[in-house]
């Protein structure tokens, strides 16, 4: 098979046009999965074409894990049996999301290049025969990565059913890090270009503490095993690092693609809220169409409530644009303690609230269930069970449901409310020795987000140094670091009539993790209007008791010493180590408003917390029965798509404003349409 035979394939891009932004020739909702053939004789692959039809499958991702099957020998290539399988794929019209399989590395590269294997931090070097890419850093991983790129793009960037490529497969999962001796001499360099000379690592990192002065660029090193604490600022430092020299890997691939296929858009699959150690406001920016893979943490009960906060999340690394929910599970998976099973309608309440947060893509892992492997127990969408399972009927009733959403493609999310998250802040409070580690900015965050969620308030997820003057409310549960900019920005949005409410832990540290001169919140004594003296961390057990405008909360982590500096104090600590001192506090500043709450509080006393400013702000909860969903997306021509869903085991009823009552069964999902012109059509 040769690129003359996919000349029929749509080439109006040029390389004057602005990128392309979704998988070509896919209309409406995108749906389907990672389908694996490999695995299979061409019998099922004919089969499996039979079933993705009758699922209403319109895109599958192939290739992710193909590279010992493609090249099984450097420079060998097997093109026939992947030249079959998008033959059959194009001629039964399902679309190909082709990924580069560059996240598992064959047998014979590390045969050949022992070199690039990971290096963890305790030296060892992490074996062949799993899943993850080699070191990061190591020259001959990445030119055997952009090489198999380049052969695929070369082989299939012209056939017609290639509508989108995937770079690799959830980068930072599990390879986030290695310190391999390539790793190091990058990170040296990292180093010299960030700071410049010796004299300013030594200011940003503080080496003067402990005596750790570097006296010769030799001297830099990662943050390799140590008697005992690591220099902060350098882990924070070396954490930026490693996101950047992923990122490196993913632009050296992705770079191949636009250069030979420029018509294709090119992705891959985030792990918003699960994967850590990846800056993704910095990813976003780098791919065509914003990606994501969630999967449930089963151990926790309502854990809808952070599948909607991920979402969020993607949606607004995605700066609003519509995304793709590029892998997850029909049921329970394979790798967590107890892999528990979804109930019956739970698999669509998880799919439609990703719609109803703005994806445009419902996919999973994967197609066909493995019977060999790692994940042999991982649900899929055609089960061991076979198409008699109750998961296949929910995978056909889920293909046919989003089939008649396809007008839902490309509207859009409302948010009045953002939430601060900054991946480098999380990297530096998660560092060891801080006052408590039992306040953390996951749970910080969480809390405060499932406070919206219960008041059904639509919510974006920005950066400190975002404008953020189009929103409301904004809220910072966990911001610990803030760099200048951020704090100045902070500061002109309440300045500028916007209204803010802080959490405790927040604006301790710079850029570098150092704390600032003034206090222990001096980035925001000014916005806020207080500043903190002292943290006051309770014991396991303890609880210290709070009063704020007469309702009674409870803290039973964290505890801060304000003094009031401009600022009013709304709450006051009862008992535990500040009794009678200010616990909450309000401060006007120029046009708008500011709080600060110095305490962790549950998701019930946050009600009492968020009353204020949402009335200030004009944020106005809506009155739904409880765990109970109602999402709106709008198209440009003010058509507005409703998507209802339903967590409890009662029937119950929404009456959205301009539409009749709409009936959602127990456990179940109602969408209707309000067109521009007014006129209700309910699906």
């Amino acid at each position: 098979m040769h690129r003359d035979r996919f000349q029929s394939a749509d080439r109006s891009f040029s390389s004057g046009a602005a990128r392309p932004t979704w998988p070509l020739g896919v209309d409406g909702i995108a749906y389907g999965g990672d389908y694996n053939p490999e695995q299979w004789s061409r019998d099922t692959w004919i089969e499996d074409v039979r079933l993705m039809r009758e699922a209403d499958v319109n895109l599958v991702s192939i290739g992710m894990f193909s590279w010992a099957s493609l090249e099984p020998r450097r420079g060998e290539f097997h093109w026939e049996w992947l030249d079959e399988v998008f033959d059959l794929l194009h001629e039964n019209g399902i679309r190909v999301d082709l990924g580069t399989p560059t996240a598992a590395p064959p047998a014979w590269f590390f045969r050949e290049h022992p070199e690039a294997r990971v290096i963890d931090r305790e030296g060892h070097a992490l074996g062949p025969g799993s899943r993850g890419m080699a070191c990061p850093s190591a020259p001959a991983y990445r030119k055997a990565a952009t090489g198999i790129t380049r052969a695929l793009a070369e082989r299939y960037g012209d056939h017609p059913a290639l509508a989108l490529w995937h770079v690799h497969n959830e980068y930072g999962a599990p390879v986030g890090e290695s310190f391999s001796s390539f790793a190091q001499e990058a990170f040296r360099d990292w180093v010299t270009v960030r700071y410049g000379s010796l004299d300013a690592v030594n200011t940003a990192w503080g080496t003067a503490f402990w005596g750790q002065v570097f006296g010769d660029w030799a001297d830099v090193h990662a943050p390799l095993p140590t008697p005992s604490m690591q220099n902060p600022s350098l882990e924070l430092d070396w954490r930026r690092f490693s996101s950047e020299q992923i990122l490196d890997c993913f632009r050296a691939e992705r770079d191949v693609l636009r250069e030979l296929t420029p018509h294709i858009p090119v992705t891959t699959n985030f792990m918003a809220h699960t994967c850590p150690n990846i800056d993704l406001w910095e990813w976003a920016d780098e791919v065509d169409v914003v990606s994501n893979d969630h999967y449930l943490i089963a151990a926790d009960e309502r854990n809808f409530v952070e599948l909607a906060l991920d979402a969020d999340l993607t949606r607004s690394i995605a700066r609003g644009r519509p995304w793709m929910l590029l892998e997850h599970s029909t049921s329970g998976v394979n790798w967590q303690g107890r892999n528990v099973a979804k109930k019956p309608g739970e698999m669509a309440r998880n799919s439609l609230s990703h719609v109803g947060r703005g994806a445009d893509a419902v996919m999973f892992f994967q197609w066909r269930a493995s019977r060999k492997g790692a994940e042999k127990f991982h649900s899929t969408m055609l089960p061991h069970a076979g198409t008699g399972s109750r998961i296949w009927r929910e995978v056909t009733e889920l293909g046919a449901r989003l089939s008649g959403l396809a007008d839902v493609r490309g509207s859009r999310v409302d948010a009045d409310v953002a939430i601060l998250w900054d991946w480098e802040s999380h990297w530096a409070q998660d560092l060891p020795w801080r006052p408590s580690t039992a306040l953390g900015h996951r749970t910080q965050i969480q809390t405060w987000y499932e406070r919206l969620w219960r008041d059904h308030l639509a919510v974006d997820f920005a950066h400190p140094e975002d404008d953020l003057s189009g929103y409301r409310l904004v809220l910072a549960p966990a911001s610990y670091l803030l760099t200048d900019a951020a704090a100045a920005n902070l500061d002109t949005y309440v300045h500028d009539g916007g209204h803010l409410v802080v959490g405790p832990f927040s604006g301790v540290v710079d850029a570098e993790d150092g704390v600032r001169a003034g206090g222990l919140n001096a980035a925001l004594a000014p916005v806020l209007g207080v500043e903190v003296h002292e943290f006051c961390p309770l014991r396991e057990g303890d609880e210290a008791r709070i009063v704020l405008d007469g309702n009674p909360l409870r803290s039973r982590i964290w505890c801060e010493d304000l003094h009031l500096a401009g600022a009013e104090a709304v709450g006051t600590y009862v008992d535990g180590p500040l009794p009678g001192g200010a616990a909450a506090t309000r401060h006007a500043h120029g046009e708008g408003t500011a709080w600060y709450l110095a305490s962790d509080v549950d998701v019930e006393d946050l009600a009492a917390v968020l009353a204020a400013p949402y009335s200030a702000a004009g944020v106005t909860p809506r009155g739904l029965p409880q765990d109970v969903e109602l999402l709106e997306r709008s198209s440009e021509d003010g058509t507005r798509h409703l998507i209802a869903i339903n967590h409890t085991e009662q029937d119950t009823t929404v009456a959205p404003e301009g539409h009749e009552p709409l009936r959602i069964p127990a456990g179940g999902v109602a969408t209707a349409r309000i067109p521009a012109a007014g006129t209700v059509a309910a699906r």
